[in-house]
């Protein structure tokens, strides 16, 4: 029985060794988990758990930081008198590459802050442009862009030509545009012209026809006088779809104040120089039958001969009053066939008698002093001709309308 109780009091205290052993070592094996997952929490970012890869001392990666954003302004119905825009926000752009249909560039410029390129030069109806840009960022992240502009596509395109040709003109000479069709925007149309006058003048724009608008001053220009005259017509909007081709500039220099007062009544012709008179001619005019016009003429044209037909103007050949022959000497006042020229058969009559077919007949020796004197947009006011008014529509008739209906354009 002894033996028994201490086989059992034996079993109980290895039991209780190997139950001691097992607690401490499950201590342990907490403590060492506690102890790890202490120092992972450490490294983690407050209020995070660590990801296994992170427990592992895995590397990290962050995205790199964007570019600029890239944009085209206008790039669709792009009118071609608009300047485009290539804008970086939130950079500076390094380049841009634009290019017409054919590979041809078009020029423009970068802004100081490096925020926008803009186009310095017009470009074409119709057409699709080619933007190549590339800009970056203040943290060097850069943007890379190829885009598109197309034109719009005009209806119709009109041009616009300029008179007079001359660039040295006289005191009297009005300046005229006329377009390649009908204007039906005609407000549209003077809006976009200009000229201005140096030193400046009153002046302007007045409907001669649906095709052509003319400028003059309210008095002859001031000799010395320098005009400008700009139509910014591309891109402008001249009515029933119709757009401006292409923008006009001229310049032109006003010479001395030459005015010729040809009085039908007493058959002569004062010239004045600046204001000064400095000669007196004898003068034929138009007979009753063709009365030379009344009021300001202006010289639009100087030949040194003229071949002048009658049949020009309805008197043909076997009727009474035709001629046909070359005449010296000639300086257009009207396209009505009126000319101040040399007249040597009419001698006689100068001074005396209008016997002409409506020209200002001078002797050889004053048409050549006329013509050595007298050019473009210089003046030759007739006066008891017997004949009506010079139309407006006659050539340079822009002096027979009133100021203040000149002024209000009417057609």
């Amino acid at each position: 029985m002894a033996k028994s109780r201490a086989g059992r009091r034996g079993t109980s205290r290895h039991a209780g060794d190997h139950a001691w052993r097992t607690a401490a070592l499950l201590g342990a094996v907490v403590t060492l988990v506690l102890g790890v997952a202490a120092c992972s929490s450490s490294s983690a970012s407050p209020g995070s758990a660590a990801s296994p890869a992170a427990s592992a001392g895995a590397p990290t990666s962050a995205l790199p930081p964007p570019g600029p954003r890239v944009t085209v302004d206008p790039a669709a119905d792009v009118n071609p008198a608009t300047p485009v825009h290539v804008h970086a926000d939130g950079g500076r752009i390094t380049s841009v590459h634009m290019t017409n249909p054919t590979g041809a560039v078009i020029d423009g410029t970068t802004s100081p802050d490096g925020a926008t390129w803009t186009t310095s030069e017009p470009l074409a109806y119709g057409r699709t442009y080619t933007v190549v840009a590339d800009a970056v960022s203040a943290q060097g992240a850069p943007t890379h862009l190829q885009s598109t502009v197309a034109t719009l596509a005009p209806k119709q395109t009109d041009t616009a030509a300029v008179d007079p040709g001359a660039t040295n003109v006289g005191v009297g000479q009005p300046l005229a545009v006329t377009f390649s069709h009908p204007v039906t925007d005609k407000d549209a149309a003077v809006k976009a012209l200009s000229v201005t006058s140096t030193p400046a003048q009153p002046g302007a724009w007045h409907w001669i026809s649906s095709t052509q608008v003319d400028y003059r001053p309210q008095a002859y220009w001031k000799p010395g006088t320098t005009l400008a005259l700009s139509g910014k017509l591309l891109g402008a909007q001249l009515g029933g779809g119709a757009y401006g081709a292409k923008d006009i500039n001229e310049t032109f220099h006003v010479h001395d104040a030459w005015v010729a007062k040809a009085d039908g009544g007493a058959e002569q012709m004062q010239i004045f120089d600046n204001g000064a008179l400095v000669k007196t001619m004898k003068i034929s005019l138009g007979s009753p039958q063709f009365p030379t016009h009344t009021g300001t003429h202006v010289i639009s044209d100087k030949q040194p001969s003229i071949v002048m037909d009658s049949a020009t103007y309805g008197v043909m050949p076997g009727q009474p009053g035709y001629y046909k022959e070359t005449v010296a000497l000639d300086e257009r006042i009207s396209n009505d066939g009126e000319f101040v020229h040399s007249a040597p058969w009419s001698v006689g009559q100068q001074g005396s008698d209008n016997v002409s077919h409506g020209c200002v007949n001078l002797s050889p020796a004053d048409a050549q002093w006329f013509f050595d004197h007298f050019g473009v947009g210089d003046v030759v006011e007739i006066a008891n001709s017997g004949g009506p008014t010079l139309p407006i529509y006659d050539r340079w008739g822009d002096w027979a309308v009133p100021w203040q209906q000149w002024q209000a354009s009417t057609t």
